[in-house]
């Protein structure tokens, strides 16, 4: 059983997901019906504090491995699983901050994912695509999902692995978007503009509660002289299973989250994700204001380098932080 796997089993495992991922399978552009991707990240962070009786400076590493196995049996159906695996947790649980110093799985994730007893199977989905003779497309997708694909997306600020780390400026913290559970995706395209309609039922919040969620996103694409953007605007809300500041009462939370990207030019980027929460159950942020700039190495000659700039200011809610900086 996986939840007493040893050390030595699982970077067997990791070692052996990565071998399969490297394996000469077709990539996903070629047509081929089976495709096979992952990622594999290793981290070392130190945290010094001060001002504290016990600020001792901490350093601590973590291994994150996902891996994607995709088939395709027609052009317009696509069954996906993702698995997950991971040594360590890095710096979260040493960490006084409420913001995870690397937003990506760590161990403690992917281990009994949501309280559903479920280890390292993180989505499992299939989805069927209906073309219309307009020009539009209505995708269906039904499975274990990870609703963060779908909401709050960025093309600058949206990836723990090649993007930024902290947790503030890959998504919204004070957005609410669970991942790893069952759930139903509608999404339409018709040119410029796509919409998406999303509901998960989800088995743990932070109350221990199961819970279920609702969430619409609208975005638009555009194109200027400067070149491609991205506005995007995500509405969410859930059932009322989350306590309240005193413990004692049910609520909802309510959200609302615009992300915007935007390039200025063939190597220049910016981006600006602005969010409000409701605050009636207990919630540590009320606001996010972030914003920054992507830097292309096209501008001197490495077209698949990046620069990443970003700056991210959170307005507490009523958990007891007053505001975090990032």
């Amino acid at each position: 059983h996986t939840q007493y796997m040893t050390k030595p089993c699982k970077y067997f495992l990791m070692a052996m997901l990565w071998s399969v991922t490297h394996a000469a399978l077709p990539a996903d552009d070629t047509g081929e019906p089976l495709s096979v991707s992952g990622v594999l990240a290793a981290m070392g962070q130190r945290l010094a504090m001060s001002g504290a009786a016990d600020a001792n400076d901490t350093l601590r590493g973590n291994l994150s491995l996902q891996s994607d196995i995709s088939f395709r049996p027609t052009a317009v159906d696509e069954l996906s699983i993702t698995f997950g695996l991971a040594e360590g947790n890095g710096l979260n649980p040493a960490s006084p901050f409420v913001l995870a110093p690397w937003s990506v799985d760590m161990e403690a994730d992917v281990r009994d994912i949501n309280g559903r007893g479920r280890d390292y199977l993180l989505t499992a989905w299939y989805r069927h695509g209906i073309g219309f003779e307009s020009g539009a497309r209505l995708d269906l997708t039904a499975g274990i999902i990870d609703a963060t694909e779908y909401l709050d997306e960025n093309r600058y600020a949206n990836d723990g692995y090649t993007q930024f780390m902290n947790a503030a400026l890959v998504n919204g913290p004070n957005f609410f978007a669970p991942a790893y559970d069952a759930g139903i995706v509608a999404a339409w395209q018709h040119g410029a503009v796509s919409m998406q309609g999303l509901v998960m039922n989800v088995g743990e919040n932070v109350d221990g509660n199961e819970y279920d969620y609702y969430a619409v996103a609208v975005d638009v694409a555009t194109r200027s002289a400067p070149g491609e953007g991205n506005y995007r605007l995500n509405l969410t809300t859930t059932s009322d299973d989350f306590l309240d500041p005193s413990g004692l009462r049910a609520r909802r939370r309510h959200g609302i989250m615009l992300s915007l990207d935007q390039q200025f030019g063939p190597w220049l980027g910016g981006f600006l994700r602005l969010g409000w929460q409701d605050d009636a159950a207990a919630v540590d942020y009320r606001a996010i204001y972030s914003g920054g700039a992507d830097i292309s190495g096209t501008a001197w000659g490495r077209v698949n380098d990046n620069i990443g700039l970003g700056l991210a200011w959170l307005e507490g809610a009523n958990t007891g932080i007053d505001r975090t900086h990032v």
